[in-house]
């Protein structure tokens, strides 16, 4: 019955003008399946969503159909408070995360509690042979785990990827823009050493420098580390 009520609420709140928006910047999803709910209006109905008791029920039953559901429910699972009942549900939903855009926006709040529990789960998302999986866990890498508990053991497990996919590479690459900004000394040795695939060190040193938080002189420095290749492009979906 949730199931249902919920699908109603999301057409209720349909913009067809953004639904046609999106359907452009998500290469991987049927446009057929695109609603087109905007972003503060699925936030403020997850919100909602999220304190009732029967809301299980729809985090349950997977696949989705639409990917406004999965957006839907990402943002559920980002309003949870307990972190085992989060993981699990998380670990669930995984699997079925077909695009960036989900992958990015989901981000449960109760993670920054529990870095440590977090790390474990990090690294077997790693090991993921699902495209989705393994750039959500460098995007939890990068939120969670690149301030105050910074170890240089972290960007190691970035640099360790070997893929061959657009999504894992960009989000690698802007783990690396970000790892600049925050931690130069322990990262720019990936840089100088030429530690990455020519296309993520050369996407890393761009979104570096297109960074506030990296210096003039950094940024000239940077420059002059890309490396020469021939043209070449990653492959997108």
């Amino acid at each position: 019955m949730i199931n249902g009520t919920i699908l109603k609420k999301l057409y209720a709140l349909q913009d067809t003008a953004y639904r046609d928006f999106q359907g452009k910047l998500l290469p991987t999803v049927d446009p057929k399946t695109i609603i087109g709910v905007r972003t503060p209006d699925l936030r403020k109905l997850a919100k909602e969503l999220a304190k009732q008791d029967d809301i299980i029920t729809f985090l349950e039953v997977l696949p989705h159909t639409y990917f406004d559901e999965n957006q839907l429910h990402a943002f559920i699972l980002s309003e949870l408070k307990d972190y085992d009942k989060c993981i699990a549900l998380v670990n669930a939903f995984l699997p079925y995360v077909d695009n960036w855009a989900t992958s990015d926006q989901l981000s449960p709040k109760v993670f920054k509690k529990h870095k440590k529990e977090l790390l474990v789960q990090i690294k077997a998302w790693l090991k993921s042979d699902k495209t989705y999986t393994v750039r959500f866990a460098v995007g939890m890498l990068m939120q969670h785990h690149l301030d105050d508990d910074f170890k240089s053991s972290y960007p190691k497990l970035v640099a360790a990827i070997k893929s061959d996919e657009y999504y894992i590479n960009m989000m690698r690459a802007w783990y690396f823009a970000t790892a600049l900004a925050k931690q130069y000394d322990a990262i720019i040795p990936y840089i100088e050493g030429k530690k990455l695939d020519a296309w993520t060190h050369n996407k890393s040193i761009q979104k570096a420098i297109e960074s506030y938080r990296i210096t003039p002189e950094q940024k000239e420095y940077l420059k002059s580390l890309k490396m020469v290749t021939k043209a070449f492009r990653l492959p997108r979906p």
